[in-house]
Order: C-alpha cells, then sequence, then structure tokens
C-alpha cells in the first residue's frame, strides 16, 4: 500500500509542539525514513564506546542507555496512538510523562545489546502497523494529548524524535576531546 508517503502532515494534524520533530524528516516518506534508521541508528548504536553508555553529561540528564529507551517507550505510544485512530477509535488518548517513565525504566539495570534488541523489535512492529494502512485510515485525524494527531504526523513524529535524540546524543554525549 503505502500511497499516503508522498505528503507531509498538514498543521492540522497534529500539535504545533512537534512541529521540530516532523521537520527533522528531510523528505516526504516517513516510512522510508523508519526502514533506512532500522539499520543506520543500530549500527550507529553498536558502534558506541562501552564507557559512553551510562554517561551523563549534567548531573540531572539520561544516560544513553535512558534515551534509547525513552526513544523505544515513545516510539510504542506513538504507533499506539497511531493504531488506534487509523482504526477509528476516536477516544481521546491521554499525555504520557516520560519524566516518570525513564526512571521506572531502570534502563542503566540493561546491557546496551538488550536495548538494541529491543529498539529493533518495536522498529519493525512500528513498520508492520504502517505498511498496511491506506490514504483514508493515515490521514484519519484523532485527539492524542488534548490535541490533533494523525496516523502519518506521529509516523513523521517518530522518525524526527528518535533524529532529535540522535542529534543530542553525538553532540552531547560522544563529543570528541583532543
Amino acid at each position: 500500500m503505502k500511497n499516503f508517503t508522498d505528503s507531509r502532515p498538514k498543521p492540522n494534524e497534529y500539535n504545533s509542539f512537534y512541529k521540530g520533530y516532523i521537520d527533522q524528516v528531510k523528505d516526504d516518506d516517513f516510512y522510508q525514513a523508519l526502514s533506512d534508521a532500522l539499520t543506520s541508528i543500530v549500527a550507529f548504536y553498536k558502534n558506541i564506546p562501552a564507557g559512553k553508555w551510562e554517561h551523563r553529561y549534567a548531573p540531572d540528564k539520561w544516560t544513553i542507555k535512558e534515551l534509547l529507551l525513552h526513544i523505544i517507550d515513545a516510539e510504542r505510544i506513538f504507533a499506539c496512538r497511531a493504531l488506534r485512530i487509523a482504526r477509528n477509535d476516536m477516544t481521546p488518548l491521554p499525555a504520557f510523562d516520560e519524566s516518570k517513565y525513564t526512571p521506572a525504566s531502570k534502563a542503566n539495570l540493561r546491557t546496551p545489546g538488550s536495548l538494541i534488541e529491543e529498539y529493533i523489535a518495536v522498529r519493525e512492529s512500528t513498520l508492520h502497523l504502517f505498511k498496511y494502512m491506506d490514504d483514508e485510515a493515515i490521514g484519519r485525524i484523532g485527539i492524542a494529548s488534548d490535541s490533533p494527531a494523525s496516523p502519518r504526523a506521529l509516523g513523521f513524529i517518530i522518525a524526527g524524535h528518535e533524529l532529535h535524540h540522535v542529534n543530542i546524543i553525538k553532540e552531547r554525549y560522544l563529543l570528541q576531546t583532543p
């Protein structure tokens, strides 16, 4: 199917807060961006030095392990929202508080390999979810976090949210010192 991948979401399909994430996705095909990331982002994480995974660039910031699990958790939530809206469930969907999810996740007790394995499983599930949505389903608008949300916008948000955090990891966690 995937006829929906040739257009970006319209402003009425998402809360303006997410525009920065949507703008991170450079082309009009969020599905391809998600698919490409399955290879490139996994390679990126596999190349992070062992000593960096629990590093915090400031005392109140998350570790790379926590950031990766945050990306996984957010993808699950955004994909669930996309599923419910695509299937015409118009129940308003609640917000989630990532500041509560992260400490409860106990990400720092896990191995990098287990987190990467979970990332792959979640991404493959997300790709399967979007693969067979038609134009009607992908453009349907529901309510999430008291704002409009379409599966198309949520696909872009998943891809852009990940890119946002990968850029933060590169800039703030993996800085090379001379």
